[in-house]
């Protein structure tokens, strides 16, 4: 008798649209939870992109350019040349990805070569073997502002589709880096309350070893410190912790702060 036919193994379903955004969003998440602060979290998601777009001897070079507190630096780029090439768009009055930033626009530019809107960085992108120029913003809901760069050796190489795919990109990680964001100010400003209250300490205990020194008021003996510091061209901080230092054989400790 012959042995069954095994059944033939199903074909697996392709994921629609919303399940592919989801399984994009599931992996952003991850990427989320797996980095320590906001560079980490951007390094896999620049190499990944950068890896995606350059094509045989068609290299791009991709960076991130992120505004906070009034100052524009690149948290992570692909590689060196891209690095550099935020550099001389820095220095430049303006550029596209300060743009795109700025208006929360996406930036295209064809050729450097032709494009007159920023002639002194296209200058000297050009000299760096850049053609053509994309930016692309982050929706940060003003929290801070952050654009993907993205510089190709090819003019025009940025058609209606590849900047859909870089914007589609960019929208799942826009979430990911406010998030993260969010989280590298919240550690920002428990760092500025540790200093503060450490400080605040310092010189909580400065005032009592003058007070029992000099047997004055906590109001006078903070009125010595302060023309101590004032004398000595010295922060008020500084020259308390000098002097419980002297005292104390090492520097305080505040039971509050862990």
């Amino acid at each position: 008798m012959p042995s069954p036919t095994p059944p033939a193994p199903e074909k697996e379903r392709p994921m629609s649209a919303p399940e592919q955004t989801r399984d994009a969003m599931t992996s952003m998440e991850r990427l989320l939870l797996e980095s320590e602060d906001i560079a980490g979290f951007l390094e896999e998601f620049i190499e990944h992109l950068a890896q995606r777009l350059s094509t045989g001897d068609e290299p791009v070079w991709c960076g991130v350019s992120l505004r906070r507190q009034r100052r524009s630096t690149t948290v992570v780029t692909s590689g060196p040349h891209a690095l550099e090439i935020d550099a001389l768009q820095y220095a430049s009055p303006d550029g596209p990805c300060l743009t795109a930033m700025r208006e929360q626009t996406v930036i295209r530019v064809g050729d450097v070569r032709e494009d007159g809107r920023w002639p002194q960085f296209h200058s000297a992108a050009d000299q760096q073997g850049v053609r053509s120029v994309l930016a692309v913003p982050f929706a940060l809901r003003g929290e801070a502002q952050a654009a993907l760069n993205i510089y190709s050796s090819s003019p025009h190489d940025f058609d209606p589709r590849k900047i859909e795919v870089i914007q589609l990109e960019v929208d799942r990680a826009s979430s990911g880096l406010l998030l993260a964001i969010r989280l590298a100010d919240g550690r920002d400003a428990e760092e500025d309350l540790r200093a503060s209250m450490e400080s605040r300490t310092t010189i909580d205990l400065a005032t009592g070893i003058i007070m029992a020194q000099n047997r004055c008021t906590q109001q006078e003996a903070l009125e010595i410190l302060t023309a101590a510091s004032n004398h000595r061209n010295e922060k008020l901080r500084d020259v308390a912790l000098a002097l419980v230092v002297s005292l104390n054989g090492g520097p305080p400790t505040n039971g509050f702060v862990r």
